[in-house]
Order: C-alpha cells, then sequence, then structure tokens
C-alpha cells in the first residue's frame, strides 16, 4: 500500500534551497571574473594607461562577490564563492586557450605553462574563500541588524 507523504512546509522548502548550491549563480560568478582578464587580453587596461586599473577591477570583482552573496540570500556563501573561483579559474584556461592564439599568433597562458594549472586553481580557490568569508561575515551582520531591527518594534 502506497503511503502519502505530507507536503514539505514553506520554510523546509526554504532551508533546503538555502543549503543547497546555486549553480548558476556559482557560474555567473565566475564568469564575471572574466573581467579583469578579458581587459588586459584586448589591451583595454594598456589602452586606459594606469597601471592600477588591474589591481581596480580585481578589488571590484571581490566585491561585487561578497556583495552579491552577502546580501543576496545565498545559503552557503564560503563553498559558493570557494567554487566560483574554481569556476573562474577553468573559465580562464579556456577564454586563454581560445583567445592568445587569435590576439598573439601562440598560444599563452595557463595551458601553455601546465605546471601553472594546479597553482592556479587552487589560488583562485583561496581568494573566493576570502570572499566567501567575508560575504559570510556581511550575512552575519545582516542578521543581528534584522534581529535587533525587531527588537525595537
Amino acid at each position: 500500500m502506497w503511503l502519502a507523504r505530507p507536503l514539505p512546509s514553506v520554510e523546509a522548502m526554504e532551508q533546503t534551497r538555502k543549503s543547497s548550491l546555486q549553480w548558476p549563480l556559482i557560474l555567473g560568478l565566475g564568469a564575471l571574473g572574466l573581467i579583469h582578464p578579458l581587459a588586459r587580453m584586448t589591451g583595454v587596461v594598456e589602452a586606459l594607461g594606469m597601471r592600477a586599473v588591474a589591481p581596480i577591477l580585481i578589488l571590484a570583482i571581490a566585491l561585487a562577490w561578497i556583495l552579491i552573496v552577502g546580501l543576496g540570500n545565498v545559503g552557503r556563501p564560503v563553498l559558493t564563492l570557494v567554487l566560483a573561483g574554481v569556476a573562474y579559474a577553468v573559465y580562464l584556461m579556456v577564454i586563454s586557450a581560445l583567445l592568445t592564439p587569435i590576439l598573439t599568433g601562440e598560444l599563452r597562458g595557463p595551458l601553455a605553462m601546465p605546471f601553472v594549472l594546479v597553482p592556479l586553481v587552487l589560488s583562485n580557490a583561496f581568494y573566493g574563500l576570502v570572499a566567501g568569508l567575508l560575504a559570510w561575515g556581511v550575512q552575519g551582520l545582516r542578521r543581528v541588524q534584522a534581529g535587533q531591527a525587531g527588537e525595537a518594534r
């Protein structure tokens, strides 16, 4: 005999959503990171003539990751951004392999130097870890502020 299971509550569904990884978000955040290498590969950084453009882009991408995940209702922010960092590293390998032969006439970048592949993935995972910890902190601050606002009512 088949027994019907009760439907999950809205709270249970929300908890499941928060605990599962949001792959479109992870892949999108990884793609957002490509702004920096694409600006460098296409000469935009050199055209602007500012040495500070690259660090500014890196910080802007990190800030965007932190704010998107920290202010969004994203469960598992640290793991989300670690995986976004790994996705970025993989995207970077693919984009570099596709664009550098077209732009320079020869393969350059990570795939031309296979010994950098593991450090590339690990360093970007670490970048995601730091951003994830900061996003987690932002989420914690929001919960504290929401609790204080609830107490003030």
